[in-house]
């Protein structure tokens, strides 16, 4: 389920940005492929996802509290002799794009979250998940990836591991509007936590990292206290039903997933932002 953005007019930075994009006629950026993962745990008081907030010197999304994820990398493209579980024709068919495309937003979601939260959707064996990456040397390879001073096939043949394409569930697909002067076209996967394994605040682009029940992130933007782009406040409203991350998974497998790029809509020199689903071929 989509649920329509709120009706709230831009304000700051997002305001000043699509005013002038109005104003100027500006050519839209071209959308780069990125991927997040939705991490979920279960607690007595019901799942909570995993946010980072994003430093305030960041280009993109500054001071936003944001879901483990980034830009597609180049050698995100050739894990495919070290894939497990459904192949990327199926998450292309889930997410509206090509196969290779698909691979590339599984790859780096994996990446990412490595590299953001020290979580490793990966293991020896198609039926294993790797137990423990808190030890200094997969530190010593998570700082490797996240300076791409090594790639991510070459991290997964070196380990001999296989990525867990099957523990990552299809959410959401969104592409930033077109007045923002950085774009993306993202995948919005869901994800448990696997066992054995501890999220780590280790990536230099948050400043501060959180555990929260998905209404309780919900809650804290409707009260001001915290700042979420829409595709991450509606990804967490859209969780707030589920009992359980099984849940909450078995839902991903059911769950349309239109390709949701926001326009913008100016009324009384205020602008709004409504969530538009693109007509794919």
């Amino acid at each position: 389920m989509v649920r329509d953005l709120r009706s709230e007019p831009l304000t700051g930075r997002m305001a000043e940005a699509a005013f002038a994009h109005v104003r100027e006629s500006r050519t839209p950026a071209e959308p780069r492929p990125a991927s997040t993962v939705i991490l979920l745990r279960d607690t007595a008081a019901g799942p909570e996802v995993y946010l980072l907030r994003r430093q305030r010197t960041m280009a993109f999304a500054a001071g936003m509290t944001v879901f483990p994820g980034g830009r597609v990398d180049p050698t995100d493209a050739t894990v495919a002799d070290s894939w497990s579980g459904p192949p990327p024709s199926w998450f292309a068919d889930r997410l509206g794009c090509s196969p290779e495309t698909a691979s590339a937003y599984v790859a780096a979601a994996v990446r990412e979250t490595f590299e953001e939260s020290g979580v490793l959707l990966a293991g020896p064996s198609a039926s294993s998940v790797v137990a423990d990456t808190s030890g200094d040397d997969w530190e010593a390879d998570r700082v490797a990836l996240e300076t791409r001073s090594v790639g991510f096939a070459d991290f997964l043949h070196r380990r001999g591991l296989v990525l867990r394409a099957d523990l990552l569930g299809a959410w959401a697909h969104w592409i930033t509007p077109e007045f923002e002067p950085k774009r993306y076209d993202t995948a919005f996967f869901v994800a448990a936590l696997p066992t054995g394994q501890i999220t780590r605040d280790v990536t230099s682009e948050s400043d501060q990292v959180a555990w929260l029940r998905p209404a309780d992130a919900v809650t804290a933007v409707d009260s001001g206290d915290t700042l979420m782009l829409p595709p991450t406040y509606l990804s967490c409203a859209d969780l707030t039903p589920y009992d359980d991350v099984a849940a909450a998974l078995a839902a991903a497998g059911n769950r349309e997933i239109p390709t949701i790029m926001p326009t913008l809509r100016i009324e009384s020199d205020l602008a709004y932002l409504e969530n538009t689903a693109l007509e794919l071929p």
